[in-house]
């Protein structure tokens, strides 16, 4: 669990022409050979197995109380929630596992065994099976997990519509956990686990409406609570606007965050849907405010995305990136056209970079590093197919390839989900190392990406046809440490380590350069885009001049800021780390690019995107290449595999076929896939 800081030809002719999958697909999605399921034809079984998160469920007892209560608690005093973890027990099983420690005394961990966010989102996977297959199973537990959430919502008091994060086995709530979450105690305040109840709350709503009237209407009743909080707070400052790092942002996102916003606007849009008025004007409000999160993606850094915290302007994370999704989604129903060009440039432009830069690293703060896990898999799928639906069709195909990374193309080369069990790796580490827990998390994310693939088969054709990541060549990082310095320039380590307090410094360290010091950096990629990593100062600290040599010729010159960030407002460090884009193009061959100090540097590294990055995908066929192009002009480029395929606008529209006279065309800022 995590609660920290997303017409055109139908791909189904797209992959055809591609050729991108064959008619029957072997897929070896299982971990272990013998549970391959084969795809294909019109009895492919489905990719939703939902055993094991059955596994994870439990009975809980609970009690009514003055400021906790559920529907229809006095005739079943019991409900069902996740265990939070489950750990591999060696043997090809797993152990169910409560957060933090066990007290052997008490029986209670120091967190509990269950949470609010795994229950909301939980009740969410087994709403939409329900809904896809009619399953009264699915909708049994849909309502039970449902009633499991309500228990944990605060009914009156202060407190009331807030929701306590953790409950211990027996069904007692521990409204402060430790360690300490925040706020504390968990229900003091709007939270993300507020938001996902709202999520969770407004799917249901929806989904039991004509099924079940009375309980839609304790669900609706319970949303409202839900929004009755939140007015206290965001809501209530819509509108309002604050600075971070001199840039205007919104103040009204839930716990200043646009990740959080975006899944309640899920369960919004949802309720919206089915004509709740209350849902429509939140959805409205909160919309607005991440749609103000969204970047340019022709300014460089983030490459379009839509940041996920108001706390830093150099952090994007996946945890919780929804926001493509919901923007996508409410600008649909509400016609906004900005929401969803907001949600196609992070589908579009920054998606194709994730997927050149090996995949759904969980942080990029602001360079790509961390983990790989399933919560950041399912939002580049979730965001890029709902942008399908207000753009081209070119989206599902980055859809389907995003999706591979449960089959195999992942930095460890290895199938993480397993259709035979329906269990997802908890995830895959930068070294290949493949965490094979498989807790609440984990599980559902893997199961709502396969949900979208078993409504979306063409997309999961492609999906499923996938088995690894040969190669890739996106952002490369060049460390200001390992560079020639001049002798004025020292390296400098913080004492607090590489986080500082709204990124990561590359490498723990920078060189701090005085004026008139200098660091060189030999750079042998060619067609490239360059960008400075300078950690700024909130106070004016001169320049840093940039210098491309090819030889001893000077080819071109640019200066960023070393300060002048200002007031740092709502972030948490003075100043901020940003890469800054240089101008100016580089040459069919090596160069050294030298920056100088013409104040007070500290230069953390140089980062170098490629003008055309490219991913190399194996699948049960022929390789499928993944192109995308960095400054807005077409490219011609020698194809890395011969074959044909698709050139695309970054809105996903097609262009025609990719390949002529020997070359791979990629349209400015739009991506290709050939086969």
């Amino acid at each position: 669990m995590e609660t920290s800081r997303r017409t055109f030809l139908t791909l189904a002719a797209t992959a055809s022409a591609l050729a991108l999958v064959p008619a029957e697909s072997a897929v070896a999605a299982s971990v272990t050979p013998d549970s391959a399921v084969r795809l294909g034809g019109p009895h492919r079984r489905r990719l939703t197995n939902l055993a094991h998160l059955r596994f994870l469920l439990a009975e809980v007892p609970v009690t009514a109380s003055a400021t906790h209560t559920t529907f229809g608690i006095e005739a079943k005093p019991t409900v069902r929630a996740p265990w939070t973890y489950a750990d591999t027990d060696g043997a090809g099983g797993y152990r169910p596992v409560g957060g933090g420690t066990l007290d052997a005394a008490t029986g209670y961990w120091s967190q509990g065994a269950y949470n609010a966010d795994d229950i909301a989102r939980a009740a969410i996977v087994f709403l939409r099976d329900w809904k896809a297959t009619r399953d009264t199973q699915s909708r049994d537990e849909a309502k039970d997990v449902l009633r499991s959430l309500a228990f944990l919502q605060t009914t009156s008091g202060p407190n009331a519509g807030r929701v306590v994060l953790w409950q211990q086995e027996d069904g007692t709530l521990t409204p402060s956990a430790i360690p300490v979450e925040l706020p504390d105690p968990s229900d003091s305040a709007e939270s993300y686990w507020l938001a996902r109840s709202v999520w969770a709350f407004g799917e249901g709503y929806a989904a039991f409406r004509r099924e079940d009237p009375e309980f839609a209407a304790f669900l609706r009743e319970r949303l409202h609570l839900c929004l009755d909080a939140l007015r206290r707070e965001s809501l209530s400052r819509a509108g309002r606007w604050v600075k971070s790092d001199g840039r205007r942002l919104p103040a009204w996102l839930i716990a200043g965050g646009a990740d959080a916003t975006a899944e309640a606007m899920l369960g919004l849009a949802a309720a919206a849907e089915v004509g709740d008025s209350r849902s429509r004007a939140a959805l409205q409000t909160y919309g607005e405010g991440v749609a103000a999160m969204a970047t340019d993606p022709s300014k460089g850094w983030p490459f379009g995305a839509i940041l996920p915290w108001t706390g830093s302007l150099g952090f994007w994370h996946a945890w919780g990136a929804a926001a493509p999704e919901a923007l996508a989604r409410g600008g649909a129903l509400l016609r906004r056209r900005e929401w969803s060009a907001a949600a196609i440039a992070d589908a579009g432009r920054f998606t194709p970079q994730v997927l050149t830069s090996g995949g759904p690293h969980n942080a990029w703060a602001p360079l790509p590093a961390e983990a790989q896990i399933a919560y950041g898999a399912h939002g580049r799928v979730a965001g890029a197919l709902q942008a399908a639906a207000v753009g081209g069709d070119g989206l599902r195909v980055l859809a389907g390839l995003a999706a591979g990374w449960f089959f195999g193309a992942n930095t460890a080369g290895v199938p993480v989900y397993d259709p035979a069990t329906g269990v997802t790796f908890d995830g895959v580490e930068t070294d290949g190392r493949v965490n094979r827990n498989s807790g609440a998390e984990s599980t559902i994310h893997g199961l709502l990406t396969m949900l979208l693939l078993d409504a979306n088969r063409d997309v999961a054709d492609l999906a499923t046809s996938i088995t690894g990541l040969a190669s890739f060549s996106g952002l490369r990082v060049l460390e200001a440490e390992a560079a020639r310095r001049s002798p004025g320039a020292a390296i400098v380590t913080p004492e607090t380590g590489a986080w500082i307090g709204e990124g990561n410094l590359s490498g723990g360290s920078f060189v701090h350069l005085p004026k008139g010091e200098w660091v060189e950096f030999d750079v042998t990629e060619a067609d490239a885009v360059l960008h400075g990593v300078v950690w700024r100062q909130a106070a004016q600290a001169g320049e840093a001049v940039w210098e491309v040599f090819h030889g001893r010729r000077r080819l071109w010159t640019t200066r960023t800021p070393a300060g002048g960030t200002g007031d740092p407002g709502l972030t948490e460090a003075e100043g901020m780390l940003v890469p800054q884009r240089l101008g100016g193009d580089l040459p069919d061959a090596p160069v050294t690019v030298r920056c100088t100090s013409r104040g007070d540097v500290r230069l953390d590294a140089l980062l170098i995107q490629p003008r055309v990055a490219s991913a190399v995908y194996t699948t049960t066929g022929r390789p499928a290449v993944l192109y995308t192009e960095a400054t807005g002009r077409t490219q011609q480029v020698a194809p890395l595999a011969p074959g044909s395929g698709r050139s695309y606008d970054a809105d996903g529209s097609q262009r025609g076929p990719a390949a002529g006279h020997g070359k791979v065309r990629v349209h400015g800022g739009g991506f290709t896939v050939t086969r």
